[in-house]
């Protein structure tokens, strides 16, 4: 019989045994009841992190962790909209509004001076080094090549932002990625808007892929979206106009990121066992960030909050089983899912791609050298109508040098 184990005892222990710390185990892990989940205001909002000490990669676990909560939030909005059980609109719908206090909490450990420039440099750190490790650890080698691909893409981002925020607030980007992300030049951004048709990609089958995988596909998918989102919502509360154009250059970038990785997914997969996925990711995410997160009093929360996702997951599986007849383990066929996601340097890694993959295109959904390109792909017309009359990416570059 497996034994069940608090969250807390596992996190202590954890420090000490490897095999812990980089495995997760759900079906060993006790929730938290669903009714003892909601908090009051003073318990949700919490003391935010003083950004001026904050470690970069804690930083980078709070804006992923929002990111995972709003996809949950979002998605699980959508399935209800198309759900007639009344059942499981019911328990979707006490679910959501756990999560839903789980994502201002965590977005609110982002303090208020903190300005939008310093924030979107720590976006840009979460997708290079997230990306970078879903990559390194990713078992399908399809889908490793399409993290590539967006990782020297985001990889670029890092660098242009970086610019503006000298520009525009005469501060320096490497005091908040702390020198474990490097800032240089990726695949140019004004090089990387491309036509839709050129975001389609084949995606894993859902009977044979890995369950790593499908960690992996909730992860960046929820990452990107979130930074889409960021984007989109607070360029316009710039001022400058070459950034107010800027952050919306790399927005449309993050939407083109948000559709190749969607489609990565197994489109066949039941609402239910995607809502079921969904929460196996949230509780394996804050597990990760509780087994890596420095800070003792962030490592809490991430604590409390895997502990309520593990009961989410048993919440959603339950359904699965009462109306599909099927156990969430039919699907993953594992009981464990390893390695850990972690924050940490990716230089070597990230180098390598950008020395070999840079002039990298994706065309009839795989990925080939520039020059192999046929003249007609649509990308090269699309692109002649969105960089008309100058690239904000560009810019930024031309007059930081020009400084």
């Amino acid at each position: 019989m497996t034994e069940i184990k608090s969250v807390q005892e596992i996190a202590q222990s954890g420090r000490t045994n490897r095999e812990v710390s980089n495995t997760f185990r759900p079906f060993e892990l006790q929730g938290r009841p669903i009714e003892d989940q909601f908090m009051n205001w003073n318990t949700m909002i919490k003391t935010p992190y003083d950004k001026n000490r904050v470690d970069a990669y804690t930083r980078t676990r709070v804006i992923l962790m929002n990111g995972i909560e709003n996809n949950s939030v979002l998605t699980s909005h959508a399935m209800t909209r198309m759900t007639k059980n009344d059942e499981i609109k019911k328990k979707m719908a006490i679910i959501r509004r756990a999560d839903s206090q789980h994502q201002e909490t965590v977005d609110w450990l982002n303090p208020g001076n903190q300005s939008i420039l310093e924030t979107t440099i720590g976006y840009e750190q979460v997708a290079v080094d997230l990306t970078a490790n879903l990559a390194k650890n990713e078992p399908e080698d399809y889908f490793r090549q399409v993290l590539d691909f967006a990782l020297l893409e985001d990889f670029d981002h890092l660098y242009r932002y970086s610019m503006l925020m000298k520009m525009l607030e005469n501060k320096d980007a490497e005091n908040i990625v702390q020198g474990k992300t490097e800032i240089k030049p990726g695949r140019p951004t004004s090089i990387e808007h491309r036509h839709p048709d050129d975001e389609m990609r084949l995606h894993f089958d859902k009977n044979s892929v890995h369950v790593k995988s499908w960690m992996n596909y909730f992860t960046i998918v929820s990452g990107e979206q979130q930074t889409m989102l960021y984007y989109k919502t607070h360029g316009a509360n710039l001022e400058d106009d070459l950034a107010r154009k800027l952050y919306a250059e790399i927005a449309e970038i993050e939407e083109q990121h948000v559709s190749q990785y969607e489609a990565v997914g197994d489109p066949t997969a039941t609402p239910l066992q995607i809502a079921t996925l969904i929460q196996l990711n949230e509780a394996y995410n804050y597990y990760s960030t509780m087994m890596t997160e420095p800070n003792e009093r962030i490592r809490s929360v991430w604590a409390e909050f895997c502990a309520h996702e593990i009961e989410h997951f048993n919440m959603c599986n339950n359904l699965m089983v009462k109306y599909e007849k099927m156990d969430i383990r039919d699907l993953i066929k594992d009981d464990k899912i390893e390695p850990l996601i972690v924050f940490e340097p990716n230089k070597e890694y990230i180098n390598k791609v950008l020395e070999t993959q840079v002039n990298l295109r994706p065309y009839n959904m795989e990925f080939v050298p520039e020059d192999h390109l046929p003249s007609d792909w649509k990308s090269f017309g699309y692109q002649s109508k969105v960089n008309a009359g100058g690239v904000p990416s560009e810019i930024v570059e031309e007059r930081f040098r020009e400084r």
